[in-house]
């Protein structure tokens, strides 16, 4: 990733539930499992978790019920304060800030988005864009200037009067999205934001969601439990279990290379052509003859070609420059299957 220091620098973090999970972290003794914590009569909601986020870049957290995502994402802005560890945004160690300099710091910086719309049913469109902005003290013209603009960006110029009762659910979603952009936030957290939406304006709500983060180039942590959804829109993604992180990886690495048995599991359904890029396969110390292949070029993308075209080695560009050869066997094992 990026040379530039990380937004969100996430170091050895526990978040525990008990009693005492101060004193019991300091106690408990090392490599006790999630269930011996839990048999000890605790929750560890957090485990030992170390992750950086980069600026402009859409990590996306996944795994089943329970796993740990939200409340991970919750200690990320101090919804929860972390037990031991640090977690820092923009070199700043939120756990130090007074409660004021942390709300000026959620309002100033961050933008959040739920499962649930949480939209006020008796004000319009424009009016739940705006109430963060009037929670701000803004006055209403630049308000409803600023709720105008995102309102359009999300695609739903003329129905700014509307109230949420005339919205679809997809529809309700969007101005969720649009109220928490409106504070033009640098960092973005979106919990399972789409899971209650029926399969197409899920899809349809991805799409838009993907071209927002090209127009905006936010520093996103998205949860889902949905590892089509995460492929889709991740550049990392990181999986979890038992609130540790399993493995933290580009998609096209996570499906070629699982970590540990949980991950494999994750990834075996997936059709791993549809996700893993020629840039992945290709050799940089190699050399290939004839028209290169783009580096963001899945493996189904190159389908037609892999099984026409007779060179072993294939070159690959970034740009207009090539960095590197792929070998066809390979690409052709991932889209085929390897011989047995």
């Amino acid at each position: 990733m990026s040379a530039q220091a990380p937004v969100i620098s996430c170091k050895n973090v526990w978040k525990v539930f008990g009693d005492n999970p101060k004193r019991f972290l300091k106690e408990m003794n090392s490599g006790m499992s999630f269930d011996d914590i839990r048999a000890a009569g605790y929750i560890a909601g957090v485990r030992d978790v170390s992750i950086d986020v980069h600026k402009g870049e859409m990590l996306v957290i996944m795994g089943l019920s329970g796993s740990g995502k939200s409340t991970l994402v919750r200690c990320f802005s101090r919804l929860h304060d972390i037990t031991s560890g640090t977690i820092e945004v923009e070199g700043q160690d939120i756990m130090s800030l007074a409660e004021k300099d942390l709300i000026e710091l959620r309002r100033s910086k961050m933008g959040m988005v739920f499962q649930s719309f949480g939209l006020l049913p008796h004000r319009s469109v424009l009016e739940n864009v705006a109430f963060p902005l009037e929670m701000r003290g803004q006055d209403k013209h630049t308000r409803r200037e600023r709720a105008f603009e995102v309102v359009k960006l999300v695609g739903l110029e003329g129905r700014e009067d509307y109230f949420p009762r005339e919205l679809s659910g997809g529809q309700q979603q969007r101005v969720g999205i649009a109220r928490s952009l409106a504070i033009e936030p640098d960092i973005w957290f979106l919990d399972e934001p789409f899971s209650a939406l029926d399969p197409l304006i899920r899809r349809e709500m991805q799409d838009e969601f993907l071209r927002l983060q090209q127009l905006l180039n936010k520093t996103i942590v998205f949860i889902t439990h949905d590892f089509d959804e995460a492929l889709r829109l991740a550049d990392r993604i990181a999986i979890m279990k038992d609130g540790a992180v399993e493995q933290c990886d580009t998609p096209d690495q996570i499906v070629l290379h699982p970590a540990t048995e949980y991950v494999r599991k994750f990834t075996e359904d997936v059709d791993k052509a549809r996700v893993v890029h020629a840039g992945v396969l290709a050799d940089k110390t190699a050399t290939g003859e004839g028209e290169p292949v783009d580096a963001s070029a899945t493996v189904h993308e190159m389908a037609r070609m892999l099984v026409n075209d007779a060179r072993e080695m294939i070159p690959v560009k970034q740009g207009d420059a090539v960095i590197g050869a792929l070998t066809r066997k390979s690409a052709l094992d991932i889209l085929l299957g390897a011989a047995s």
